[in-house]
């Protein structure tokens, strides 16, 4: 529209037109993307095995969408680079919110690559909100030597809702890492709780980090947790703290002597340490090595990664079962039905799923 203020009636005034209104969205991001996209599962597979991050992260992206034709360029790549994999050592790293997980792996992580001159990668099970099915991500802000170092890929998942989808992500992810070259592979969950498990099926040493001088020091020890451990080790040993740490560390001691002995036949050692002054590191370091070195020797090392691939085959199985259940077009119609039903109880939350169940398999027949 004209400025009405060129009318010739007003004298003496005159406005440019000015420039168009640049577009709301940047033109060259479509051709971006699907530039993005136009690789084959040959090219994702040799870059990979080249080490390239870049391609890397494309794939692990991959593998993380629900598109059925991402999915199927995912399993490709997973069975192309699964004979290139199995040659890293794989640590779960959990704690209590708070004990400082984010920081100990940035400077674990530094140590083993500085000082034992390994390649790492860093993935991250990050808790999704329930409400806006958001996640945060934010793992990369708190290793801050860590994300700068070209030795290091930190790759942060979101649950979004489904804690065995994501796990079993992060065990292709693991493949992924492998083929490319990583020979150290750190996983961290979300905290003491459910993950933990999942986080204990694919890893070859599990670490448990504690914090002491913040309360009732039994409050730490679950058996549960206390249980898959391989490893304890309290952090914030420094300053005033240490004999905090020590006294917390010589409780913990006392209750694994409670504990059955593992499997592996190994016996749970507690350290303490600090992250963030990188107390204490090389003594952990040297603690997962003879772990390492000890489970190889008596066969337990080979056992626990069969047992470990064998779970997780069960668990795709189980996994596409519940998603083909419910991306059902009948099922979908029915289940709001019952819905209804149970909700007005006329009929039993028990009932409707066998009623469910009955009819999802009818259809199968």
């Amino acid at each position: 529209m004209e400025h009405p203020e060129n009318d010739p009636k007003y004298v003496g005034l005159n406005v440019n037109k000015g420039i168009s209104r640049p577009p709301v969205i940047n033109p060259y991001l479509k051709s971006a993307r699907k530039k993005r996209g136009n690789y084959s599962p040959g090219e994702y597979i040799e870059q990979i095995l080249k080490g390239n991050i870049i391609f890397l992260s494309q794939a692990v992206t991959l593998l993380e969408s629900r598109k059925n034709e991402h999915q199927s360029i995912a399993r490709e790549i997973i069975e192309k680079c699964l004979p290139f994999s199995g040659k890293s050592v794989r640590i779960g790293i959990t704690g209590v919110p708070g004990a400082g997980k984010s920081t100990s792996i940035d400077a674990f992580g530094t140590y083993v690559i500085d000082q034992r001159h390994r390649k790492l990668a860093v993935l991250a099970i990050d808790p999704s909100s329930e409400r806006s099915k958001g996640s945060i991500l934010g793992d990369k802000t708190r290793m801050e030597e860590l994300s700068r170092n070209p030795h290091a890929f930190i790759r942060p998942s979101p649950t979004a809702g489904s804690l065995g989808g994501v796990a079993r992500k992060t065990r292709e992810t693991i493949i992924l890492c492998e083929a490319a070259g990583f020979d150290t592979v750190f996983v961290e969950t979300v905290g003491v709780g459910q993950s933990e498990t999942a986080v204990h099926s694919m890893v070859d040493f599990f670490l448990l980090i504690q914090i002491s001088g913040a309360g009732d020091e039994l409050q730490g020890i679950k058996r549960g947790i206390m249980e898959m451990a391989d490893g304890i080790i309290v952090n914030k040993a420094d300053g005033s703290n240490i004999e905090k740490a020590n006294l917390a560390a010589a409780q913990y001691r006392n209750a694994l002597q409670l504990f059955p002995p593992p499997a592996s036949g190994w016996t749970p050692r507690v350290l303490t340490y600090s992250g963030y002054y990188q107390i204490g590191i090389s003594q952990i370091w040297d603690m997962i090595d003879e772990y390492i070195s000890f489970v190889k020797t008596n066969g337990y090392f080979d056992f626990r990664r069969n047992s470990q691939a064998k779970y997780w085959m069960y668990e795709s199985i189980n996994e596409q079962l519940k998603n083909h259940f419910y991306q059902s077009p009948k099922i979908k119609k029915e289940l709001a039905i019952k819905e209804s039903k149970v909700i007005h109880s006329e009929i039993s939350s028990f009932q409707a799923a066998r009623q469910m169940l009955e009819m999802y398999f009818k259809e199968r027949d």
